[in-house]
């Protein structure tokens, strides 16, 4: 080196600096630039009593005469009944099909349209917890009379239009009314999704009031489902994974780890119950365009054959497949850990995500969740038909962090037992 002149290395310097500086600015450029789509509903009405102004609402986004579908739980807290204040008011005309199911299945479906179609509404209201407003959803489709439900399974494949929709939940946790899914149990225990931006409504109402009445295990694992949602977006492998689905991921875990212990035990709490509501609607907002994985693919057999509760069948293999991520993906991890536990002591990316798995099963746990499958009835002689029955939720399991077979899903739900 020192043989040649110091002119000629620094302009060799400059020269493979300038190259490779070129390089990485392209590369960042790339990661910016980013081409991705977000889509949300058009309208959402956010506020203690805002319910009040459903009347008006309906009125501007569907006509004066609509079918409510809702469940009969709903119909027994006497929710029901304010809506149907605000719409008598409004001189809204009304029919209400009050027979949803959890995990609804395709019966349900039919009823509600048949419903639909018989009375010539001019729209849908879909009010109560995922599964009310999912019907709701494909209602709204299949009342067109365009299409049948076995063609609009899987992924935008919804050819036609579909009646106005306005969705309100009572639950903080699916975040459907701002999502272009809905899930239909096929069958005896099989989960199809609908997913098409076609059914994300026209108008959501979220009045945290609504929730007030939750029991604390329907609050907590509703709330827990609502913090995999944003988990799971945040870390989705889906090329459509983007900033604006990233920062929502964040703000919902924000807002719900602070609130979900107190919305559990003290549930007449309202400043709770509103971080919960609006956290998971931020969450719904996030995998709504960045999808979510491996979580939701290793849940639905349980609940499909076992009728587990969606948000805690979540809940039960959370940990486990993401102590199976974070082998290959840690970094993804410890950057939403602060969010939940800002008071993480781990130093590298690896310690992080192990500590962020550990306090999230002691979240579960202090909420009063179940923490293992045996605890739900599941023996290990199901684990094999649960994990052959996982590799069909191939739409989720291409947006998991690391790829997953059969044999790993076994050893995963072997883990949770």
């Amino acid at each position: 080196i020192c043989r040649i002149c110091p002119k000629k290395i620094i302009n060799s310097l400059q020269k493979y600096t300038t190259k490779y500086l070129d390089l990485i600015i392209k590369n960042r450029l790339r990661i910016i630039m980013q081409h991705f789509e977000f889509n949300t509903t058009p309208l959402i009405k956010f506020g203690s009593g805002c319910l009040e102004q459903l009347g008006n609402i309906t009125l501007k986004k569907i006509g004066n005469k609509i079918l409510i579908i809702t469940d009969k739980g709903i119909i027994e807290t006497g929710i029901i009944e304010k809506a149907l204040r605000s719409l008598k008011e409004a001189n809204v005309d009304y029919t209400i099909f009050s027979d949803v199911q959890a995990d609804p299945p395709e019966s349900n479906i039919l009823e509600s349209t048949n419903l639909s179609i018989e009375k010539s509404v001019d729209g849908i209201i879909g009010i109560g917890g995922g599964s009310s407003l999912d019907v709701a959803k494909v209602t709204a489709v299949l009342s067109k009379q365009q299409e049948k439900l076995n063609e609009i399974y899987g992924i935008d494949n919804i050819k036609g239009h579909r009646l106005p929709l306005i969705l309100i939940p009572t639950t903080a946790g699916t975040g459907s009314e701002v999502t272009p899914v809905s899930i239909v149990t096929t069958g005896k225990s099989e989960k199809m999704g609908v997913v098409s931006n076609k059914i994300i409504p026209d108008a959501a109402i979220l009045d945290p009031e609504l929730t007030m009445g939750l029991p604390p295990h329907i609050t907590a694992a509703t709330g827990i489902d609502a913090m995999v949602h944003a988990i799971e977006a945040y870390t989705s492998k889906s090329q459509n994974n983007n900033p604006i689905s990233r920062s929502l991921a964040k703000k919902a875990l924000r807002l719900m780890g602070k609130s979900i212990e107190t919305a559990v035990h003290s549930g007449s709490n309202i400043e709770a119950r509103s971080n919960m509501l609006l956290g998971s609607m931020f969450a719904g907002q996030a995998f709504a365009n960045s999808p979510v994985a491996a979580v939701h693919a290793l849940a639905y057999p349980i609940g499909g054959h076992f009728k587990v509760p969606h948000g805690l069948s979540n809940a039960l293999v959370l940990p486990h497949v993401l102590k199976f991520n974070a082998v290959t993906s840690p970094h993804i991890y410890s950057e939403i850990a602060y969010c939940v536990f800002p008071n993480l002591k781990g130093n590298s990316s690896q310690e992080i995500a192990q500590e962020f798995v550990e306090k999230l099963s002691e979240l579960s746990k202090r909420c009063g969740l179940q923490q293992k499958l045996s605890e739900v009835g599941i023996k290990s002689n199901s684990l094999n038909m649960l994990a052959r029955e996982a590799m069909n939720q191939t739409r989720l399991l291409v947006n998991n962090p690391r790829d997953l077979n059969e044999k790993d899903a076994f050893h995963i739900y072997k883990a949770a037992l």
